[in-house]
């Protein structure tokens, strides 16, 4: 038993010819129906009464289209760009094909093969997650930066340390400047220290996940979720 498939459309033209056959349509009345010529109908009609509903299902079907493009060609397509044009988007991609390797391939078929092999992403998922602004404070002394940056500041003059800066949010100046050894609790006790000595004590520190500054570790999440400077402010 052979199991036939009927689009919406094919099964509304079926309804249509049904009607017609047992002559509650006319061929007029018919082509107004299914938006065809009379001809077109009578054409139909006959394939009908001869071959049954089989007849109004497409021969296209199932087959391959006619503008399909070989797999043969899409694998080599997709072989180039993974070689040469990673970092490329389609409409990129598709003029560098066709200049350099003499390949024509739509835009758009060929986003599709790349959405599909995984070298290109679609809008949604190449936007970037959308952070809110940090608009600056008003008054000086209202929030200070505190962060460390490591490097060969004295070049083969002296050992790598650690340049501690506390900039003023409001006004972008240099507050306070203080070369260390290394990063750590007691470096920026001594730098604050020092900072609040020369310009007071400021509504807020701003600071980034520094372990001097956050608990990172879930283990040490049971405290007070304090470090030592932390407590020590």
């Amino acid at each position: 038993m052979v199991l036939h498939i009927m689009s919406d459309k094919e099964l509304s033209r079926l309804e249509v010819l049904r009607d017609l056959s047992a002559g509650r349509l006319t061929v007029s009345a018919a082509a107004e129906l299914m938006g065809l010529e009379r001809r077109q109908v009578q054409r139909l009609a006959k394939a009908y009464q001869a071959q049954g509903a089989t007849a109004l299902i497409s021969k296209k079907r199932g087959q391959p289209s006619n503008r399909q493009m070989p797999e043969t060609l899409k694998s080599q397509t997709l072989a180039i760009i993974r070689e040469r044009y990673a970092d490329f988007g389609p409409t990129l991609a598709a003029e560098k094909l066709r200049e350099v390797h003499d390949i024509t391939i739509g835009r758009e078929t060929l986003r599709l093969w790349m959405l599909e092999a995984g070298l290109w992403a679609d809008r949604q998922k190449r936007r970037g997650r959308v952070y809110q602004p940090r608009y600056r404070r008003e008054c000086v002394g209202e929030l200070v930066q505190v962060d460390g940056s490591e490097h060969w500041w004295f070049e083969d003059r002296g050992p790598q340390c650690t340049l501690l800066v506390f900039i003023d949010d409001a006004t972008s100046r240099l507050m306070h400047l203080q070369f260390v050894q290394s990063e750590s609790t007691f470096a920026y006790f001594n730098a604050t220290q020092r900072y609040l000595e020369q310009h007071g004590k400021p509504i807020a520190f701003y600071t980034d996940k520094h372990a001097v500054f956050r608990v990172n570790k879930a283990a040490g999440l049971h405290g007070d979720g304090m470090t030592q400077f932390g407590r020590a402010l």
